[in-house]
């Protein structure tokens, strides 16, 4: 079709892009003309142990269909594997365009159970793995005025889950970096978005929060691609946004700030009068969707400043 979407001359890394999720996105996204940087270490679910041939296997598919792809077998999270990640890019295609952070580990336990352990690597690997690539991507990306990045939180980090405490965690700072990351590139014409998405993946059947095989069809991982695809493109002109994504539907996820109560002089808000008007505190029927701190700031503060500036 004429109004196909292409990323022809584009050129994408993925990570984690060895199995499920990932693999999807990589596979996507070169059959859409991108050439492709496949980032995998081949680690278990925990993190633990490597296999190559994990993210080789799926260069080799990527080929087989005629497209352009390199394996990449650096980890994530440290800064130096990130560099490697990107130069991996650079030797092979020249450049950067398009990153998709999804690579991610993931230790499902009680949350008194969860370790010091546990919470550093889970941080290191959705966390800052998210920022050490894109940092290292960015300054590519900003020198020739262009770039894309797909971030990937979770349910797990955005409405929580009582066995994901450190992976909940992680994936909820990736959603401010990626905030972090859309306003610092906008000036230099880079977008960032987030996807949580909703795929049958080994992930996602780990013990303690196992699928439902009833609906393992639908919300296969390829369904989640096409919004990749959309936010890697050109035509994708969304920053600073989060789509709720899978089982062929796709939505906009905010973090919404009601009207609230305002006290008619600060020194009136007190736990007495946050008690007698908690219904109109808790009201978002008429709320609002602020795109930085200071747009907040201003927003929420705004009435406050005007109204002691009058007095």
């Amino acid at each position: 079709m004429s109004n196909q979407i292409r990323l022809d001359n584009r050129v994408a890394i993925v990570t984690g892009a060895g199995r499920g999720l990932g693999r999807a996105h990589a596979l996507a996204l070169a059959a859409r003309g991108a050439r492709v940087v496949v980032n995998d270490l081949g680690t278990e679910l925990d993190g633990a142990g490597a296999d190559s041939t994990v993210a080789d296997a799926v260069v080799e598919e990527i080929r087989q269909a005629g497209g352009a792809a390199v394996a990449n077998h650096d980890t994530v999270a440290t800064a130096e594997g990130a560099r490697g990640i990107v130069k991996t890019a650079l030797d092979a295609f020249g450049t950067v365009d398009i990153v998709v952070n999804n690579a991610g580990i993931i230790r499902k336990k009680p949350f008194l159970e969860h370790t010091a352990d546990d919470l550093a690597a889970l941080v290191a690997v959705h966390q800052a793995g998210s920022f050490f690539v894109s940092q290292a991507a960015f300054a590519v990306m900003k020198d020739k005025g262009y770039g894309r990045f797909i971030f990937t939180t979770s349910v797990g980090g955005l409405r929580a889950n009582p066995n994901v405490a450190a992976y909940g965690s992680a994936k909820a700072g990736i959603v401010g970096l990626a905030y972090t990351v859309a306003l610092a590139g906008a000036p230099y014409g880079i977008a960032a978005n987030v996807i949580s998405p909703y795929g049958a993946t080994r992930m996602g059947n780990a013990p303690l929060t196992p699928s439902d095989p009833g609906r393992a069809n639908i919300v296969r991982s390829e369904f989640v691609s096409p919004v990749v695809v959309y936010l890697a493109s050109e035509q994708c002109k969304l920053n600073h946004e989060i789509l709720t994504v899978g089982g062929g539907a796709v939505a906009r996820t905010v973090i919404a700030l009601g009207p609230g109560w305002r006290a008619p002089t600060p020194e009136q808000l007190t736990p007495e009068a946050v008690h007698e008007h908690l219904d109109a505190i808790m009201d978002v029927a008429r709320f609002s969707n602020p795109l930085s701190s200071d747009d907040e700031g201003a927003l929420f503060l705004g009435p406050a400043i005007a109204a002691a500036q009058r007095r």
